[in-house]
């Protein structure tokens, strides 16, 4: 009878570990949909904690609140006073232009606003938790630059000069929205106003107690120095579609301290676009905004059943063009659509699937045993992630991530048709597209599964430039059946490594002309076999890279050796740093 039981028992055992296995591929792909499923929600909930409401502005719907940030400067908080109803979300146009008036109420309301007793409001238009705006007037034309600094001594004080909201140097009346208060800690800022001679005019000290983050994400970066001895460029790291904190846009100084934390509807910025004075970003996964330097969405431009994905960028003069998707399609992540900049009007330009139909025909949707598993039913036979605009031909550069190859595409306003294609020819072999591939010029192995592939210079005569990426040296194919390719054993084939791999940035020349491409520079990165962006900043040509699922992203000097690299926690990859001045946004 004991051996009986004891036979049950193992056998109990056996189906139960039987049904354990069975279930792990089923509960790793409802977590890894889950995960994806982080780009597409939107925010339901836009409180925060505010004082006491002191007036109401019936007109407007706003509520005048004090904002709590210690005793050293009264500041407001201004709270539209449907912040709690459903869909209620600060990127509408009426409701930013609501704030608008209810600030403007303040400005004009018969107080006598100076540098000594400025009207101070914290976040005014709810994009930027721990933006504090200023408005003043002083007697004279006056500069103002500021000072922040913390009891922490090992952060650096933070200088900039104001950007102000009429785009002049010098005034007798100052708006703008100080940039650089650190969250969670007692920030002492001393504004000095000076004169077009140099003289200073007038010099104002107060304290600000910041509140947290609204993320919950680290104020503070860890960071290693290189052996470069370069100097750093200007401008703040901004992180982009940070997995885990996505909603959110975070902007770190040289020495990794958060100086903004930009709040968005959902999903994060792919990049950011400047033009007369304002950026225009990704504030959700279906929603463009241009935003100024004071935080006002100033324009909405919805993109109604199309989502976002990976990047936008400049069109021809008055356009935006962005990659997307038609939601609840079987086909992603395969679209390109234009966005007027002055009407918001959004005009679908190429689908991919028939542009290049010939190939589209060979593929076939994800299943749950390829590489992307995550994405198991969905017909990602591209996978589109980066756009490069050239006016001057009415063409087009993409990136395509599935194809590990670099794609022109010309006349894409009227007629698009494929022009060439750059990487690995052998994938290209049997398909309709062969004789379009540009011929390798040199021995290197070309890149696979690259990202944010951007114009860098014009070469020595017409049809010849160079292309920067970044190479993720990662070799993958989930939507054939009928294809395999023997890679350079450097190629890593598996998505999160085995050790020692590393990534490149990549600097092709392209020769139309003669219908080559070579590599004319590269570097050693970390390595990330997906995500990620290798871009030029500064007046030195440093380099600032990404490597999202390594969770680094470090500045290097023009020959690719590094100054600093600072590491970063998120959900699994962030999707790209870049680094701007925000000269004529933010500052001066």
């Amino acid at each position: 009878m004991k051996g009986k039981k004891r036979k049950k028992k193992l056998l109990i055992a056996l189906v139960i570990v039987l049904l354990l296995i069975a279930a792990v591929p089923v509960i790793v792909m409802y977590v890894a949909k889950s995960f994806a499923a982080q780009e597409t929600v939107v925010r339901t909930d836009w409180t925060t904690d505010v004082g006491e409401v002191i007036q109401q502005n019936q007109e407007q719907q706003i509520e005048y609140a004090e904002a709590e940030l210690g005793d050293g400067i009264r500041a407001l908080h201004l709270v539209p006073m449907d912040i709690e109803e459903e869909g209620f979300t600060y990127y509408d146009a009426a409701v930013q232009e609501r704030l608008e008036g209810a600030l403007e109420d303040l400005k004009t309301g018969g107080m006598s606003w100076t540098a000594d007793t400025p009207l101070a409001v914290l976040n005014p238009y709810g994009t930027g938790s721990n933006g504090l705006y200023l408005y003043f007037k002083t007697d004279l034309e006056t500069e103002v630059s500021y000072t922040i600094c913390v009891e922490d001594e090992t952060i650096p004080d933070f200088t900039a000069k104001a950007a102000e909201a009429g785009g002049k140097a010098y005034t007798r009346t100052h708006e703008f929205q100080i940039v650089g208060l650190v969250p969670g800690m007692k920030n002492e800022v001393t504004l000095t106003l000076t004169g077009s001679w140099g003289n200073v005019r007038q010099i104002v000290h107060f304290e600000v107690d910041m509140p947290e983050t609204q993320s919950g994400y680290a104020t503070r970066l860890d960071y290693t120095d290189g052996s470069s001895g370069a100097e750093q460029s200007e401008g703040l790291y901004s992180m982009m579609r940070v997995n885990g904190y996505l909603g959110y846009g975070f902007f770190f100084d040289n020495d990794g301290i958060l100086r903004y934390e930009m709040v968005l509807e959902g999903y994060g910025p792919d990049r950011i676009l400047f033009d007369d004075g304002d950026i225009i970003t990704c504030v959700s996964n279906g929603k463009l905004a241009r935003i100024n330097g004071l935080g006002q969405a100033e324009q909405i431009y919805d993109l109604g059943n199309y989502a976002l994905h990976h990047d936008i960028g400049f069109g021809q003069e008055g356009e935006i063009l962005a990659l997307a998707e038609l939601e609840g399609a079987e086909n992603v992540e395969d679209q390109l659509l234009s966005i007027d900049m002055e009407s918001g009007e959004v005009t679908h330009l190429i689908d991919f699937t028939k542009t290049m139909s010939g190939y589209y025909e060979m593929t076939r949707p994800i299943s749950a045993t390829d590489d992307f598993f995550w994405q198991a039913g969905e017909w990602d036979w591209i996978h589109l992630n980066s756009l490069q605009y050239m006016e001057e031909d009415d063409s087009l550069i993409v990136s395509s991530r599935e194809t590990s190859t670099i794609i022109k595409l010309e006349h894409v306003h009227q007629d698009p048709e494929v022009v060439w294609l750059a990487g690995d020819s052998r994938f290209w072999e049997d398909t309709p597209y062969a004789d379009l591939c540009l011929e390798q010029e040199g021995e290197f192995v070309p890149q696979y599964g690259q990202h944010c592939v951007e114009y860098l210079r014009d070469g020595e005569e017409d049809g010849v430039y160079a292309l920067v990426l970044y190479n993720n040296n990662y070799w993958s194919l989930s939507s054939r059946d009928d294809f395999e390719l023997d890679v350079a054993d450097s190629v890593e084939t598996e998505l999160y490594g085995l050790g020692g791999e590393k990534s490149q940035l990549y600097i092709y020349r392209i020769d139309e002309n003669a219908g080559t491409f070579a590599l004319d520079f590269s570097f050693d990165v970390p390595y990330s076999s997906i995500v990620s962006n290798a871009s030029v900043c500064g007046e030195n040509g440093n380099w600032i890279v990404n490597s999202g699922v390594s969770k680094v992203f470090g500045e290097y000097d023009a020959d690719g050796t590094l100054i600093r690299e600072f590491s970063y926690e998120c959900d699994m990859q962030n999707y790209r740093t870049f680094k701007y001045d925000f000269t004529g946004f933010w500052f001066h």
